[in-house]
């Protein structure tokens, strides 16, 4: 793609820098905000800063917060008994969406995969296990991507948490196997929430 700016130019390789944003979509948004007024741009611009200087992980479940501790972890309407165990913030807003998940949640911060030099000691495994050790919980749903990196952090879990008194289960699979929570549609992910089943029946299958 040919500039008549170098301004331009550098503006539309950040934003096709950005996942999902190819350089056409890129100059569309520039544009966009050449046109808007110099204090929308400013509001846009300080969203982001204040975004990346001030969001901080959860200190409870690694949720992605305002705060040092998010706020579905300080609510009072929550079942503090049941933990829904999710690969990143994507997942848990996803399962939010359904409405139909009235728990807390658990975020590991990927998923293990060897191949991408990703193994257990690089999640937050060892803060599940010592809310566990805590004895409120007595219910942790898996609910992470039915992928090989996912099945084999689950087989991980499972093996790391059977020693505990605690019911484990594994969402139902509505969803395909590839397919990713984030991209599931509401009523398929709430009811693999509600229809979810013990992990070692899943195993057995």
């Amino acid at each position: 793609m040919n500039f008549s700016s170098k301004l331009l130019e550098g503006a539309v390789n950040e934003f096709s820098s950005l996942p999902g944003i190819g350089q056409k979509t890129a100059l569309r948004l520039v544009l966009h905000l050449l046109n808007q007024d110099n204090a929308d741009v400013e509001k846009f611009t300080f969203a982001l800063l204040n975004l990346k200087n001030n969001i901080q992980f959860c200190k409870q479940c690694h949720n992605l917060a305002d705060q040092a501790v998010c706020e579905i972890c300080l609510s009072n309407k929550r079942d503090r008994t049941l933990v829904c165990v999710v690969e990143d913030t994507r997942d848990v807003m996803a399962i939010e969406n359904t409405n139909q998940y009235h728990g807390l949640y658990h975020v590991l911060g990927g998923l293990i995969s060897p191949m991408d030099g990703v193994g257990p000691q690089d999640l937050a495994i060892q803060s599940l296990i010592e809310r566990i050790k805590l004895g409120e919980i007595t219910e942790i749903i898996f609910a992470i991507s039915a992928t090989m990196e996912g099945d084999t952090t689950i087989f991980y879990l499972h093996k790391k948490l059977k020693e505990f008194n605690i019911k484990i289960s594994t969402i139902a699979r509505g969803i395909a196997f590839g397919g990713e929570i984030e991209y599931a549609d509401e009523l398929t992910l709430g009811r693999s929430i509600t229809t979810r089943v013990p992990y070692e029946n899943f195993l057995v299958r």
